[in-house]
């Protein structure tokens, strides 16, 4: 026996010597991803003809499993794996690591047959077609005769932006609805007048020609919350929920999702709390509410991370509130923060599901967080549901600076709420406005009724943060093309319910706002007039540089309302906004569309 399992010990220290020469060969064979093609030849040196588990930093990134090309299923894409063929058409299941970082044969010498071929596949991190956005029509014009008052949730969002950024780096150009057009306004900050007295929100307004329409005017109303000093935050309670399903393998997800909460985790005040939950086939906790100060506790949790398996979000989501309210800080900021690509297959996972698991919860006291990452497989379209649905706010990381930005730099406007259900009702006088538009908010709008319904949910405002709406308007007395009817055979303009008022002639617009204290359930409402007064004064910067992304957004996603507009117009606003740009945000807008302008030839 005991001869026996000596030889075993020699045999596995043998065999392990040989593993890692061919790893070590492995290694050396290695090419950068971007000069390695489909159907290319490898190196005989990278094969072997025995199956074996290949691990890098003690995580398995490879299956023990050869299978037929007719079993690569929808379900295998859905957990983010890709598959590179050898000579023998057997197919090998790898994680996105690998193909980002090494060669296919880096992986695939344990499935040859000695030949010494080995063929990558496309890679999928350079697509973007398994990704999922809602599909929704731009807002077109309304008749003020027939629809004075246009509602809305105000919108705080900007994961839009960041992620049509990673597209056009990538050589991409985004997909049409991938592009909110108010989300890529509200990715920049702007100089708006602060509140006074007891409102935590301010309302500012300007009014300009419309660049792609002279004879229209813009009209920007942008709100300002309060601003809050990050040591006077109140204390926070954080769950960390973060998916370690399959999909979420490779650098630009769970790598990156564990280097952001670090940044995070390093402005945590001792008050401060943090939990873990991670799910992939089934959700757990990982680390009990753990106090702020004790960070390298908090970091080691999150070191020891790793992904495989299915994807049981809704589970997770579940266990995240459950923890939340266990720990839950009377007057504090208690919030789940969700890392994850939004690929949720086990459990509940459509939609409509979510939304409603999400809506259950909205009413605990715990605000959501949405922080979506990866590329080739990011469900979109969920992570809407989960900020919209479930008091919360959604951004987009594609990178360690965008990270800096949203964890960081704007920590307080991300993770501090100071009025939540905000509502935007405007009210147009026929007298001046014959025609109106709303510039994106497409997936917010309220019905009318909705405004003064304090059951309806609606927008949070963090600490700081500044949100901005554009209305295109059509005056009195200037021929439109759009939303043209017949005269009314049953009624006239005598018969409609207008109110001419002379005393209100000098109006264009009323703005109404309702929000809610963070603590209420009872709304209360502020409002501001827009006079006509402000047509022909200058723009200020902040509202080219608004103009300019409004401007954009549209074209990227072939607008039918500014069919006259190009690039060139984007870029000339956009330089008339730069302004200080201390963080080079504004900059680095017009290099992206420099670039999408030449994507587009």
């Amino acid at each position: 026996m005991k001869t026996r399992n000596t030889i075993k010990i020699i045999g596995l220290i043998i065999l392990g010597g040989i593993v890692l020469q061919l790893a070590i060969g492995c290694k050396s064979n290695r090419k950068d991803i971007s000069s390695v093609t489909p159907g290319e030849e490898l190196p005989s040196s990278a094969l072997n003809s025995t199956k074996k588990t290949i691990t890098q930093q003690d995580t398995t990134v490879a299956k023990n499993t050869a299978i037929s090309s007719d079993a690569i299923s929808k379900e295998a894409e859905k957990e983010g794996l890709v598959f590179c063929r050898n000579s023998e058409t057997q197919l090998v299941e790898m994680t996105e690591f690998l193909v980002e970082y090494d060669c296919c044969a880096e992986v695939a010498y344990g499935f040859g047959n000695g030949s010494g071929t080995a063929f990558c596949p496309t890679f999928r991190q350079d697509e973007y077609n398994n990704e999922e956005y809602n599909s929704f029509v731009e807002n077109s014009f309304k008749r003020v005769n027939a629809e004075p008052l246009s509602t809305f949730s105000l919108d705080v969002d900007a994961a839009s932006y960041s992620n049509m950024r990673r597209m056009i780096n990538l050589g991409k150009f985004p997909p049409a609805d991938a592009i909110r057009t108010e989300e890529l306004i509200n990715y920049f900050h702007y100089d708006y007048e602060k509140p006074v007295g007891n409102d935590p929100v301010k309302i500012n307004s300007e009014i300009t020609a419309c660049p792609w329409n002279k004879a229209h005017y813009l009209v920007k109303i942008g709100v300002k919350a309060k601003e809050i000093p990050s040591q006077n935050l109140p204390a926070s309670n954080f769950v960390f929920l973060i998916d370690v399903s399959g999909s979420m393998y490779g650098p630009t997800r769970l790598d990156l999702v564990k280097s952001s909460l670090k940044l995070l985790v390093n402005n945590l005040r001792e008050k401060d709390r943090v939990a873990i939950v991670v799910y992939a086939g089934a959700a757990g906790e990982v680390l009990p509410s753990t106090s702020g100060a004790d960070k390298q506790k908090i970091m080691e949790k999150i070191n020891e991370l790793t992904a495989g398996g299915s994807t049981a979000g809704g589970s997770g989501i579940r266990l995240a509130y459950k923890i939340a309210e266990k720990n839950f800080i009377p007057n504090g900021n208690n919030r789940v923060i969700i890392c994850t690509d939004g690929d949720f297959n086990v459990g509940v996972s459509s939609n409509s599901d979510l939304e409603k698991m999400i809506e259950e919860k909205r009413g605990s006291g715990v605000f959501l967080t949405v922080l979506g990452y990866g590329m080739g497989n990011y469900k979109d379209s969920k992570m809407q549901v989960l900020a919209q649905k479930g008091n919360g706010n959604h951004a987009y990381i594609d990178n360690i600076q965008e990270a800096n930005k949203v964890l960081v730099n704007e920590f307080g406007s991300t993770m501090y709420a100071v009025a939540k259900d905000v509502k935007i009702q405007v009210e147009f006088n026929p007298q001046h406005v014959a025609q109106y538009r709303l510039v994106g908010y497409e997936s917010r709008l309220l019905a009318k009724e909705d405004f003064n319904d304090d059951t309806k949910d609606a927008g949070e405002l963090g600490a700081g943060h500044t949100v901005t709406a554009l209305y295109e308007l059509i005056p009195v007395g200037v021929k439109s093309n759009f939303n043209t009817v017949d005269p009314l055979k049953y009624q006239n303009k005598e018969s409609e319910e207008i109110n001419y008022k002379a005393s209100f002639s000098d109006e264009l617009m009323t703005v109404k706002l309702r929000y809610k204290e963070i603590d209420s359930e009872v709304s209360k409402k502020i409002e501001q007039v827009v006079k006509r007064e402000m047509i022909g004064k200058a723009a200020s910067e902040d509202f080219n540089f608004i103009v300019s992304v409004a401007l954009f957004g549209q074209l990227l996603k072939n607008s039918d309302f500014v069919k006259n507009a190009t690039y060139n117009d984007v870029i000339a606003l956009a330089n008339k906004g730069i302004g200080k740009d201390e963080q080079g945000y504004r900059k680095e807008f017009v290099r992206l569309v420099e670039a999408a302008k030449q994507l587009k030839k």
